[in-house]
């Protein structure tokens, strides 16, 4: 796991990822934070879990740059379906996780850290699920997360327009819990884990088993629906088009073909 690092501090765990600045993610990554919340899932002295990065960005989303290169083949719809098998991992842990979210969290980079149970940021976070932007499908479980943590009318609108949301209003619609000055962001992240992890682990984890009932089956199927979307539209020229103006840092030209 040498993109992903766990650190143990008492009852609290940290994993962090370690692709900085950018954190892109893709299979292998997602894979390793799978591993890591296995391993501390079997750790009888792991109460809480802190999901961190190293460098400027949580999360910059996936590599859209190097997956315009493919026409759509069903090797590249395989590799989706795949990545998110293995985010469905990252539902089904058992214990509970707080994301120190400095930075972007774009893309599946804000689907990583609605993963996490809580979130932490400061005013230099920004949050964007920034899919249709791209001429792209939302992904990563967007589509039934998102909704759940803010409400239907406002994923709705951050969806269709790829709205970057600073931290202090991410804080204001629940997309973060809790905003502190960027110097002590991780810090916040782990006295929030320390404070749950003061209470009795059984009862914490079955408390968040009832209050999750459900959500990873919601979560699959939201992945399946939207991997399907998505190998429509990829080897579409607006999708072509999306990803290449970003790259080029610049208005997209869609046609609707």
């Amino acid at each position: 796991m040498s993109d992903v690092t766990i650190s143990r501090d008492g009852h609290v765990a940290t994993v962090e990822l370690q692709r900085g600045p950018t954190n892109f993610v893709d299979i292998d990554l997602i894979a390793a934070i799978g591993d890591a919340y296995e391993e501390l899932d079997a750790d009888d002295a792991i109460r809480c879990i802190v999901l961190g990065s190293q460098g400027k960005h949580f999360c910059a989303g996936a590599n859209l740059g190097e997956r315009v290169k493919d026409d759509g083949d069903s090797i590249t719809q395989e590799a989706t379906r795949h990545l998110y098998r293995e985010a469905h991992r990252l539902m089904s842990n058992r214990k509970p996780v707080v994301a120190a979210v400095q930075g972007a969290a774009v893309g599946a980079g804000i689907g990583l850290a609605l993963t996490a149970d809580f979130r932490v940021g400061s005013a230099e976070t920004r949050l964007s699920a920034n899919f249709c932007r791209q001429g792209y499908h939302p992904g990563f479980g967007t589509t039934y997360t998102l909704p759940r943590v803010v409400g239907q009318q406002k994923a709705a609108w951050l969806f269709y327009t790829g709205e970057r949301v600073p931290g202090e209003a991410a804080l204001g619609m629940g997309l973060l819990d809790w905003l502190v000055p960027a110097d002590e962001l991780r810090a916040k992240a782990q006295e929030v884990a320390a404070e749950i992890a003061v209470s009795g682990p059984l009862a914490v984890e079955f408390t968040r088993r009832t209050l999750r009932s459900g959500m990873v089956e919601a979560f699959r199927q939201a992945t399946y629906n939207e991997a399907f979307e998505q190998n429509l539209l990829r080897p579409t020229h607006d999708f072509k088009e999306g990803v290449t103006a970003m790259n080029d840092r610049r208005a997209p030209r869609f046609e609707r073909r």
